[in-house]
C-alpha cells in the first residue's frame, strides 16, 4: 500500500450523448480538482420521549460531482459543446455516467445518471478564474481503497 497520493494518479472521465472524454489528470483540472457530495444522510436517528432510538436507513445514493477546470483547459470546450447538445431532447439529459479511480489508492467511484446541473458561473477579471461544472446524480457508488 503506497502512503502517497497524488492528482497525477486520478483518472476521471465522463461518458454520455455527445461526448466521452478525461475529467482528471491532463483534463486541465484546476488545483481544487473534483468533489463528490452526497445529497442526504444515510441515517435518520430517532430518539423517543424515554430515551429509546430507532436508526432508519435511507436508500438514496444521489450526490453532486464537480469538477473544477482551469478557464484555459480545452476540456470546458468539450463540456460546454455536451451539455449544449443534451439540452436539445428529454431523450439526451441525465444519461452520463462519471468514473473516478486513483490506481495507486485503490479508490473506485461510479456516478450514473448524471445530468448536468446549470452552466458554470462564468467571471472575467484580471485573473482568470476557475470553471466549475456541476452534476447531478442518482447513484453514486463509492469504494475508498477498493482495488487495494
Amino acid at each position: 500500500m503506497s502512503a502517497t497520493y497524488s492528482f497525477l494518479d486520478v483518472h476521471a472521465a465522463i461518458v454520455g450523448v455527445g461526448g466521452s472524454f478525461s475529467l482528471g489528470s491532463g483534463a486541465g483540472a484546476a488545483k481544487e480538482g473534483i468533489t463528490i457530495t452526497q445529497t442526504e444522510d444515510i441515517d435518520t436517528m430517532t430518539i423517543g420521549a424515554d430515551g429509546q432510538g430507532m436508526h432508519t436507513l435511507h436508500a438514496d445514493k444521489s450526490g453532486k460531482v464537480t469538477v473544477r477546470l482551469l478557464k484555459t483547459s480545452p476540456t470546458n470546450a468539450l463540456l460546454s459543446a455536451m451539455v449544449a447538445f443534451q439540452r436539445t431532447s428529454g431523450a439526451n439529459h441525465g444519461n452520463n455516467t462519471i468514473t473516478i479511480v486513483n490506481s495507486t489508492t485503490g479508490d473506485a467511484i461510479t456516478c450514473e445518471q448524471c445530468a448536468f446541473s446549470r452552466i458554470p458561473d462564468i467571471t472575467y477579471a484580471q485573473e482568470a478564474d476557475v470553471i466549475q461544472w456541476v452534476f447531478n446524480s442518482v447513484t453514486i457508488n463509492v469504494g475508498l481503497g477498493a482495488g487495494l
